[in-house]
Protein backbone atom coordinates (compact mmCIF):
# COMPACT_ATOMS: atom_id res chain seq x y z
CA UNK A 1 0.00 0.00 0.00
CA UNK A 2 1.20 3.34 -1.11
CA UNK A 3 2.17 5.78 2.13
CA UNK A 4 -0.84 8.31 2.96
CA UNK A 5 0.11 11.52 2.42
CA UNK A 6 -1.64 15.16 1.70
CA UNK A 7 -0.87 14.65 -1.58
CA UNK A 8 -2.39 11.26 -2.18
CA UNK A 9 -5.32 12.79 0.19
CA UNK A 10 -6.15 15.48 -1.94
CA UNK A 11 -5.77 13.89 -5.51
CA UNK A 12 -8.00 11.34 -3.95
CA UNK A 13 -10.62 13.73 -2.81
CA UNK A 14 -9.91 15.38 -6.28
CA UNK A 15 -11.08 12.08 -7.84
CA UNK A 16 -14.17 11.67 -5.27
CA UNK A 17 -15.24 14.82 -6.66
CA UNK A 18 -14.54 14.20 -10.66
CA UNK A 19 -16.12 10.59 -9.79
CA UNK A 20 -19.47 13.06 -8.63
CA UNK A 21 -19.35 14.97 -11.37
CA UNK A 22 -19.20 12.33 -13.83
CA UNK A 23 -22.19 10.63 -12.24
CA UNK A 24 -24.08 13.00 -12.13
CA UNK A 25 -24.07 15.76 -14.33
CA UNK A 26 -21.87 14.18 -17.20
CA UNK A 27 -24.12 10.63 -17.95
CA UNK A 28 -25.45 9.88 -21.12
CA UNK A 29 -27.33 6.92 -20.52
CA UNK A 30 -26.09 3.90 -23.02
CA UNK A 31 -23.47 5.92 -24.05
CA UNK A 32 -19.55 5.22 -23.05
CA UNK A 33 -19.01 6.61 -19.52
CA UNK A 34 -16.37 7.55 -17.69
CA UNK A 35 -18.02 7.94 -14.16
CA UNK A 36 -16.16 4.41 -13.32
CA UNK A 37 -12.75 5.93 -14.51
CA UNK A 38 -11.71 7.99 -11.25
CA UNK A 39 -12.65 5.32 -8.81
CA UNK A 40 -10.37 2.37 -11.05
CA UNK A 41 -7.76 5.45 -11.44
CA UNK A 42 -7.48 5.28 -7.64
CA UNK A 43 -7.55 1.95 -6.94
CA UNK A 44 -4.61 1.18 -9.17
CA UNK A 45 -2.46 4.21 -8.76
CA UNK A 46 -3.06 4.66 -4.85
CA UNK A 47 -4.16 1.14 -3.75
CA UNK A 48 -6.89 -1.45 -3.60
CA UNK A 49 -8.02 0.79 0.34
CA UNK A 50 -7.83 4.49 -2.12
CA UNK A 51 -10.22 2.61 -4.94
CA UNK A 52 -12.69 1.68 -2.49
CA UNK A 53 -12.80 4.24 -0.26
CA UNK A 54 -13.06 6.93 -3.02
CA UNK A 55 -15.78 4.46 -4.74
CA UNK A 56 -17.67 4.79 -1.85
CA UNK A 57 -17.71 7.74 -0.28
CA UNK A 58 -18.31 8.89 -4.80
CA UNK A 59 -21.37 6.57 -4.92
CA UNK A 60 -23.14 8.32 -1.24
CA UNK A 61 -22.11 12.00 -2.36
CA UNK A 62 -23.41 11.26 -5.94
CA UNK A 63 -26.70 9.61 -4.17
CA UNK A 64 -26.85 12.64 -1.86
CA UNK A 65 -26.56 15.43 -4.42
CA UNK A 66 -29.12 13.30 -7.17
CA UNK A 67 -31.22 10.51 -5.78
CA UNK A 68 -32.62 7.83 -7.68
CA UNK A 69 -35.14 6.21 -5.69
CA UNK A 70 -34.32 4.53 -2.90
CA UNK A 71 -30.76 4.15 -1.68
CA UNK A 72 -29.28 0.76 -2.04
CA UNK A 73 -26.14 -0.05 -0.13
CA UNK A 74 -25.50 -3.11 -3.24
CA UNK A 75 -24.27 -0.37 -5.27
CA UNK A 76 -22.12 1.53 -2.72
CA UNK A 77 -20.40 -2.28 -2.66
CA UNK A 78 -20.35 -2.58 -6.45
CA UNK A 79 -18.65 1.07 -6.38
CA UNK A 80 -15.98 -0.22 -3.38
CA UNK A 81 -15.08 -3.08 -5.52
CA UNK A 82 -14.43 -0.94 -8.49
CA UNK A 83 -11.54 0.43 -7.20
CA UNK A 84 -10.71 -2.57 -4.44
CA UNK A 85 -10.19 -4.96 -7.73
CA UNK A 86 -8.59 -3.56 -10.11
CA UNK A 87 -5.76 -2.45 -7.34
CA UNK A 88 -5.62 -5.71 -6.02
CA UNK A 89 -4.77 -7.16 -9.64
CA UNK A 90 -2.47 -4.64 -10.44
CA UNK A 91 -0.46 -5.51 -7.19
CA UNK A 92 -0.39 -9.43 -8.03
CA UNK A 93 0.50 -8.63 -11.59
CA UNK A 94 3.15 -5.85 -11.58
CA UNK A 95 3.69 -4.25 -8.00
CA UNK A 96 6.21 -0.76 -10.00
CA UNK A 97 3.99 1.63 -11.52
CA UNK A 98 6.52 2.61 -13.71
CA UNK A 99 6.65 -0.50 -15.47
CA UNK A 100 3.46 -0.93 -15.75
CA UNK A 101 2.16 -2.20 -19.19
CA UNK A 102 -0.87 -1.43 -21.02
CA UNK A 103 -2.08 -5.05 -21.35
CA UNK A 104 -1.65 -5.11 -17.11
CA UNK A 105 -3.93 -2.13 -16.63
CA UNK A 106 -6.72 -3.77 -19.20
CA UNK A 107 -6.46 -7.16 -17.21
CA UNK A 108 -6.89 -5.29 -13.76
CA UNK A 109 -10.00 -3.28 -15.43
CA UNK A 110 -11.43 -6.35 -17.19
CA UNK A 111 -11.66 -8.33 -14.04
CA UNK A 112 -13.04 -5.38 -12.20
CA UNK A 113 -15.70 -4.72 -14.58
CA UNK A 114 -16.64 -7.95 -15.11
CA UNK A 115 -17.39 -8.61 -12.19
CA UNK A 116 -18.56 -5.42 -11.10
CA UNK A 117 -20.22 -3.84 -13.36
CA UNK A 118 -21.32 -7.24 -15.56
CA UNK A 119 -22.05 -9.34 -13.35
CA UNK A 120 -22.91 -7.90 -9.77
CA UNK A 121 -25.36 -4.93 -11.05
CA UNK A 122 -27.56 -6.49 -13.14
CA UNK A 123 -27.99 -9.00 -10.71
CA UNK A 124 -28.67 -6.57 -7.78
CA UNK A 125 -30.98 -4.91 -10.44
CA UNK A 126 -32.72 -8.59 -11.25
CA UNK A 127 -33.14 -9.27 -7.60
CA UNK A 128 -34.58 -5.27 -6.27
CA UNK A 129 -36.62 -4.26 -8.93
CA UNK A 130 -37.25 -7.46 -11.41
CA UNK A 131 -35.79 -6.65 -14.48
CA UNK A 132 -34.09 -9.46 -16.12
CA UNK A 133 -30.65 -10.31 -15.61
CA UNK A 134 -29.97 -11.15 -19.27
CA UNK A 135 -31.46 -7.58 -20.59
CA UNK A 136 -28.82 -5.46 -18.33
CA UNK A 137 -25.82 -8.44 -18.68
CA UNK A 138 -26.00 -7.65 -22.23
CA UNK A 139 -26.38 -3.81 -22.39
CA UNK A 140 -23.20 -4.10 -19.76
CA UNK A 141 -21.06 -6.17 -21.90
CA UNK A 142 -21.48 -3.90 -24.72
CA UNK A 143 -20.82 -1.06 -22.83
CA UNK A 144 -17.66 -2.13 -21.27
CA UNK A 145 -16.15 -3.45 -24.76
CA UNK A 146 -16.40 0.04 -25.15
CA UNK A 147 -15.52 1.52 -22.05
CA UNK A 148 -12.38 -1.10 -20.63
CA UNK A 149 -9.83 -0.71 -23.66
CA UNK A 150 -10.87 3.10 -23.60
CA UNK A 151 -9.79 3.55 -19.66
CA UNK A 152 -7.03 1.24 -20.22
CA UNK A 153 -5.58 3.21 -22.81
CA UNK A 154 -5.84 6.59 -21.13
CA UNK A 155 -5.10 5.29 -17.89
CA UNK A 156 -1.10 4.05 -19.54
CA UNK A 157 -0.91 7.55 -21.18
CA UNK A 158 -2.10 9.59 -17.88
CA UNK A 159 0.47 7.44 -15.30
CA UNK A 160 2.91 8.02 -17.56
CA UNK A 161 2.43 11.60 -18.01
CA UNK A 162 1.99 12.10 -14.29
CA UNK A 163 5.32 9.95 -13.17
CA UNK A 164 7.21 12.06 -16.30
CA UNK A 165 5.79 15.21 -14.42
CA UNK A 166 6.39 13.75 -10.92
CA UNK A 167 3.10 14.00 -9.57
CA UNK A 168 2.60 10.87 -8.24
CA UNK A 169 6.04 8.70 -6.68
Amino acid sequence: MKKINTKMITICGFLVALNIVLSTILTIPGIISFNGFPIIFAGIVFGPLAGGIVGTIGDIISFIIRPTGVFMPHFVLTSALTGIIPGIIIRILNNNLRDLKVWQIFVAILIGQTITTVLMVPYFRQILFAQPFIVNFTRAVQKQAINIPAYAVIMNILIKALYTSQVIE
